[in-house]
């Protein structure tokens, strides 16, 4: 394995989902310490890291408010369960000593910073790990787009979109033998076919602005690291 990164800055997205691990739980420790591991890992590289969350572990907006819930509400409610995952993902990555700052887009002093876009690149260039929360601070938009939003203003030279698949297929592989999985994808095949990366929003935001978008699974333990130093995993939309 190279260890060498490809890239210095990274905006690494994260489903809420994936803290949960295989046993179930909302958060499960094990899973936040094996993935606290390797952003430790790679943050050995010399690569600065920000990270950004998503909280369906916990509440999803958008299936409650397919339930009767207001969407706003909801939304805003989403944004809380993010909020919840970064503190427990701070908490394991400074308990192996990665010195880690949560920014907020919405306020809470007594919780995390306000996201501040100076004071974020600050942390990243001391060598911090930055963990965003809150979403934009705006309801209708998802964390996908918060991630494509971050990378854009921190100048991050990718999006690392870790996912339980190894990449980006034509259907879901889980049910159709058939699925065909794609090496690299264009940003206008994502939005054509409807493929299930990011949100639209998101992605036009990475191909208005030409950030590509790596898809991978994180897992497989060392991914993160495979990504990072160049190896072929995965899917790149670009």
């Amino acid at each position: 394995m190279k260890n060498k990164p490809v890239y210095k800055r990274i905006v690494l997205k994260m489903s809420g989902e994936v803290l949960q691990g295989k046993r179930g739980y909302v958060i499960d420790p094990f899973m936040t310490q094996a993935i606290a591991k390797e952003i430790k890992e790679i943050k050995k590289l010399g690569c600065q890291i920000a990270v950004v969350i998503g909280g369906g572990n916990i509440y999803r907006g958008t299936t409650a408010f397919g339930q009767g819930v207001d969407r706003i509400t909801a939304d805003y409610m989403g944004m809380l369960a993010t909020v919840i995952n970064g503190l427990a993902l701070q908490d394991a990555l400074e308990k192996m000593n990665v010195v880690t700052r949560v920014q907020t887009a919405i306020e809470m002093q007594e919780l995390a910073e306000p996201y501040i876009r100076r004071r974020a690149v600050r942390h990243l260039e001391r060598g911090r790990v930055v963990i965003f929360v809150a979403g934009t601070g705006n309801p209708y938009f998802s964390t996908d787009t918060a991630a494509s939003l971050r990378a854009i203003e921190i100048n991050a030279e990718v999006v690392l979109k870790a996912t339980k698949v190894d990449g980006v297929y034509s259907k879901d592989p889980k049910k159709y033998k058939s699925a065909k999985k794609f090496k690299s994808l264009r940003y206008i095949d994502v939005l054509k076919k409807g493929l299930k990366v990011m949100d639209s929003t998101a992605v036009s935001l990475c191909m208005d602005n030409k950030l590509p978008i790596i898809v991978f699974n994180l897992t497989k333990k060392g991914n993160i690291k495979k990504v990072l130093t160049g190896e072929k995993i995965g899917t790149i939309v670009r």
